[in-house]
């Protein structure tokens, strides 16, 4: 199945947002869009009342092949602030597990009237594969697929990034660790180009970083002094060893003592830089515990952020003014 959906798939006939499937066919201004309705709903989550009628009636249903607790999570709170139905549906308990196919599950889960498909899986191509295949009025987020991309995570990456640094075109943002399985890298390079970055690095070792990465306008290096030197965004990345294909480092100790971001390290950065993770973190591997609970990190910022983030790109695709 194709990966690389065509921009005509994700916009409708009038330029609507009408999937959001990966971010590389998207324009700047949708993306600023995005994160300027996710402000207005950052402090919804502080109300007493958490609910606004947006998706009132609409059912969603997450759609998840691959398990991942904290992107279900924060999809099911927020289509649910939103007063959508939501189903959960995971692939231990779906028919794919007895021979059905995916495109026989979603039309059968169309039939019952689904709005919304959030759909998650361990396969390049599945979210793309479906929205092609979707009546018009139904809608299709990507949560994760395969190596491909991640974008709604990396959409609430550039949120809390402009939270506390605002103007992109004077960053320089580092990227560290597994690029080369990392579906979240692949869509933060993409979002971090949209809007403006002044320059995106990518560290790892060499086995970890793909022989084209330069391809996508960044800077490559396996030197973690190098690479931090005057950066003023660290997003240290989680490692894929579900997706590893063979010994691909000599160990988990020795990755961390090269790559793995202590205090000592984080002092080649700028000193105001922030650090982000996009979870869950493997202390002690990807990332020091005293440096993941500094003043300097703002990882559950991006827990937090998840929500909102995530709440504005429903509400621009279900409502049609994702232009």
């Amino acid at each position: 199945m194709s990966a690389q959906p065509s921009r005509s798939i994700q916009f409708d006939d009038q330029g609507n947002l009408r999937h959001f499937l990966t971010i590389d066919a998207l324009p700047a201004e949708t993306l600023v869009q995005i994160l300027d309705t996710a402000e207005s709903f950052i402090d919804f989550g502080l109300r007493e009342i958490r609910k606004m009628p947006l998706l009132r009636g609409k059912t969603v249903v997450n759609l998840f092949f691959e398990p991942s607790t904290r992107t279900r999570t924060t999809f099911e709170i927020a289509a649910k602030r939103l007063s959508a139905d939501v189903i959960n549906m995971s692939a231990t308990r779906m028919s794919t597990t007895k021979g059905e196919s995916i495109l026989d599950t979603v039309r059968t889960l169309e039939a019952m009237h689904t709005d919304l498909f959030v759909v998650r899986d361990h396969a390049s191509g599945t979210p793309h594969l479906i929205a092609d295949h979707l009546p018009s009025h139904v809608r299709v987020i990507n949560a994760g697929d395969g190596r491909h991309a991640h974008p709604t995570q990396a959409m609430l990456d550039m949120f809390t990034i402009r939270q506390k640094k605002d103007d992109f075109s004077r960053l320089r943002v580092a990227i560290v660790g597994d690029i080369l399985h990392s579906r979240v890298a692949r869509s933060q390079i993409h979002a971090l180009s949209i809007l403006g970055a002044r320059e995106i690095r990518v560290i790892g070792p060499r086995t970890l970083i793909p022989t084209d990465i330069q391809s996508m306008g960044v800077n490559a290096t396996t030197d973690m002094t190098d690479g931090l030197d005057d950066i003023d965004v660290i997003i240290m990345l989680r490692i894929q060893r579900e997706r590893m294909d063979g010994q691909l480092i000599p160990s988990e100790q020795e990755f961390f003592n090269r790559y793995g971001l202590t205090e000592e390290k984080l002092r080649f950065a700028r000193p105001d830089a922030i650090v982000m993770h996009p979870g869950p973190i493997n202390r002690g591997l990807e990332i020091a515990s005293s440096v993941a609970d500094s003043s300097r990190s703002v990882i559950l910022n991006q827990v937090t952020n998840g929500i909102a983030v995530r709440m504005s790109i429903m509400a621009r695709i279900m409502g049609g003014s994702g232009r």
